[in-house]
């Protein structure tokens, strides 16, 4: 079975005159199946006359259940209720089914509506308002208001009192769940529209608490929010709700975005958001070691996938693709199933993206293009490979960061974004006059991430403090590089440096330490604190900072000015963001303001997109048969000609990138003293509406500029291998016109700078026109 969705057979045993009931799960022994099972069974009066559980070496499970004869029309009903019921997780409204309350349809439907309504359910009033409008100039304020509003509506509409509601409300809960299928079932809308009104009035004069009244109303904004979804798939991983986007609060999240999913799954919830039709962002997978950890990423996972799809948005500049982002929050008892649920994710994601008529025909719906990001770069293949199972045409594009026998170009084996971000590294260091070697830095992100272990190969500093999932390091001395180097090339944390190789200021504490007492006689009562706020300590002292890793907003509005000592000089000088988000945009313009140099995560961490488009250009230009004789490793991990010609093309195409942006970033900066931050988001803003503005028009198929601008904008390596009129043919007119845009904006501004007009554009087009 190449579905990832439970695979149910339900047959009749002639010899016995009984029913079978067989269920396969993949990686899936951790759910409830016997339970669930049971009180599935109980509700359909079903007795069990005998089970066999059977566990597989390779993580499936296989359930045998043995019944009295079952009709036929139940057995319909029954294989849908099941698929639902293996997907329903660890919840107080899971309980109702449990206790026999709702079926498994009707609970799966609370639980997506309920994480939608805590998610999306606001209490913008005009008074909000009117103070955000006059604290536009008091970040430090706007902050703690904005804080203050997080909690407010967080702590009024938590996932507890939501669930309290549903627990409450069963008769009103099924009214909603009935409007729900109206909707996706066939019924008229002037149907759906009175059943909303009696829902409205039953609501008015049966509920007596006005937030149990706020949320129900909210199920009903979640039923007409909803634009397709999987839910009546007979067989689905996980539902999958793709959403209007005006859901998106405009005072909180300015930019609308082109595309937004919802997904509810047996391990997790997660959302996947794109700002134009063909846009590609990275998945991160969320971890939470602890309840409060948990608690604070389930209140803020939507702000973190809108703003990391954002900053997407910026960075994807120099190429075709807008941004997108996905994000998969794992629920506190699923920690352990990171992999599951991603699977469950993309699984339903391909859900959508297809339509698969009677006849097992696919037709694409939407193309999505999918990354590597925090948790999900070792899974890029399977995703590549799933979507070709399923039917997906464009399934060699599907994912980036492949591994070379897939045709992939993975980052962390090439250091794609980290190669971007030192450049930004030595074009600073170049502007101040100061040699790599002479600079003391701060790393946060390990030897056994991407961004960590390539930022230690790649550089040449003396680093002294390295922060990473397993603890801190710190050297003020300087930290070893050839044993950093050891670390990096093994991808393992600094927990397994050898301590012998510290100096006698030296130390390391692990997460799980307690009351430990450092050279200089400070006691750290708990390591894991410690760990989290130490990059804002009075030992984090150095030149640069770089940050690869750590969590989104790590300096903050509230704790900006930790990053200052006593005397009030900044702990280091230079910031080059190499993790996205994590520093604000308050406290940003906040250190800039200080004197600090902070080159924001939009412009120096694109590095990674653009090796996964150029991924993405040469699989859409390519045969299934060149694909796999150029660019696929062969037998023994041989690399065809091309591949490594491909490849050394694309990381001199990042660093002229890099390079052609700091270079105007650093020019605009000392001509107009505008903070970087600003200067990076103008940048991004100009070639990002000026991009919008070519594919709308008749310049991006204008067949001159069109075939001028692929023959600058494709490799030397591709074109001569393929030629142009070959990419014209089997590449999208979509995406052509993607390039075309995104290469005439990206060229003009580059070369014009942030001032350029109208007058001057119009002479850029003539000029691509010249012979």
């Amino acid at each position: 079975n190449d579905m990832e969705t439970p695979l149910v057979s339900i047959t009749y045993k002639k010899e016995t005159d009984e029913t079978r009931i067989m269920i396969g799960l993949k990686g899936l022994a951790h759910r409830r199946i016997l339970p669930t099972l049971a009180h599935l069974l109980s509700k359909y009066q079903l007795p069990i006359r005998r089970k066999y559980v059977e566990p597989f070496g390779d993580e499936k499970l296989f359930t045998s259940l043995y019944l009295p004869r079952i009709s036929d029309g139940v057995i319909a009903d029954l294989t849908t209720d099941l698929n639902v019921a293996l997907m329903l997780p660890e919840n107080p409204v899971t309980d109702l089914f449990y206790q026999g309350t709702f079926g498994p349809q009707t609970t799966m439907y609370a639980l997506s509506a309920a994480a939608f309504t805590h998610q999306f359910l606001s209490l913008l009033s005009e008074e909000y308002q009117t103070l955000q409008r006059a604290l536009k100039d008091q970040p430090e304020a706007r902050g703690i208001v904005d804080t203050l509003k997080l909690h407010l509506i967080k702590d009024t509409y938590s996932t507890y009192r939501i669930a309290s509601t549903v627990i409450h409300q069963t008769a009103l809960v099924e009214q909603l769940f009935n409007h729900f299928q109206m909707r996706f079932l066939g019924k008229k809308d002037d149907e759906c529209e009175r059943e909303e009104g009696k829902i409205h009035q039953m609501i008015e004069r049966e509920v007596p608490s006005a937030k149990d009244r706020s949320i129900l109303e909210y199920f009903l904004v979640f039923n007409k929010t909803v634009q397709r979804t999987n839910f009546f798939k007979k067989e689905k991983t996980c539902m999958v709700f793709k959403l209007d986007p005006s859901i998106v609060s405009p005072v909180d999240f300015p930019e609308k975005p082109f595309g937004l999913f919802f997904l509810a799954g047996h391990d997790f919830i997660g959302f996947h958001m794109r700002f134009r039709d063909i846009a590609r962002g990275g998945i991160r997978i969320v971890r939470s070691r602890s309840l409060d950890i948990y608690s604070h990423n389930v209140d803020t996972i939507f702000t973190e996938n809108y703003n990391l799809a954002m900053t997407q948005q910026r960075k994807n500049k120099d190429i075709p693709e807008g941004g997108a982002k996905g994000t998969i929050l794992l629920n506190l008892a699923s920690q352990n199933a990171a992999d599951r649920a991603f699977k469950d994710y993309v699984d339903g994601l391909l859900d959508l993206l297809l339509d698969v008529d009677e006849k097992g025909n696919s037709t694409v719906k939407e193309i999505l293009f999918l990354g590597p990001d925090e948790g999900s770069a070792p899974l890029m293949d399977w995703a590549a490979l799933h979507a070709q199972r399923r039917g997906y045409p464009f399934w060699k594009s599907f994912s980036t960061g492949k591994a070379p026998e897939l045709g992939g170009i993975p980052h962390d084996l090439y250091g794609m974004t980290t190669i971007g971000i030192h450049e930004y590294v030595l074009g600073l260091l170049e502007k101040v006059g100061k040699k790599e070697e002479d600079i003391t830095k701060i790393q946060t992100g390990g030897p056994d991430g991407d961004l960590g272990s390539n930022e230690i190969l790649l550089s040449k500093d003396k680093t002294i403090i390295i922060i990473d999932g397993s603890g801190v390091l710190y050297d003020p001395l300087g930290l070893n590089r050839k044993e950093l180097v050891r670390l990096a090339k093994k991808r393992v944390m600094v927990q397994e440096f050898d301590r012998k190789l510290l100096s006698k200021q030296g130390f390391f504490v692990s997460i799980n330490d307690r009351d430990v007492k450092l050279p200089d006689g400070e006691i750290v009562v708990n390591g894991e604190d410690f760990r989290n706020t130490f990059h804002l300590s009075k030992y984090a002292v150095a030149d640069l900072f770089v940050p690869c890793g750590g969590r989104p907003g790590a300096i903050n509005i509230g704790n900006w000015r930790q990053v200052f000592d006593d005397r009030g000089q900044g702990k280091f000088r230079y910031i080059v963001e190499g993790a996205n988000l994590f520093i604000t945009e308050e406290a940003r313009l906040r250190l800039e303001e200080q004197g600090l140099v902070i080159l924001k995560d939009a412009s120096t961490n694109k590095g990674g997109v653009t090796s996964s488009s150029f991924e993405v250009f040469a699989s859409l230009a390519m045969s299934d048969e060149e694909f796999n004789t150029h660019l696929r490793a062969q037998e023994g991990g041989v690399l065809p000609p091309f591949r490594t010609t491909y490849v050394e093309e694309i990381i001199t195409m990042i660093r002229s990138n890099a390079r052609s942006e700091f270079e105007i970033l650093w020019r605009e900066h000392g001509a107009t003293g505008v903070p970087l931050t600003l200067l990076s988001n103008a940048l991004s803003g100009k070639i990002n509406q000026i991009t919008d503005s070519i594919r709308a028009s008749t310049l991006a198929g204008d067949r001159v500029i069109r075939e001028k601008i692929l023959t600058e904008y494709t490799p030397p390596a591709l074109l001569n291998l393929l030629g142009l009129q070959t990419i014209l043919n089997r590449v999208p007119d979509s995406y052509l016109r993607s390039i075309v845009a995104t290469k005439m904006a990206t060229d003009f501004v580059y070369r014009h700078g942030l001032g350029a007009n109208e007058v001057d554009f119009a002479d850029f087009v003539t000029s691509l026109k010249l012979p």
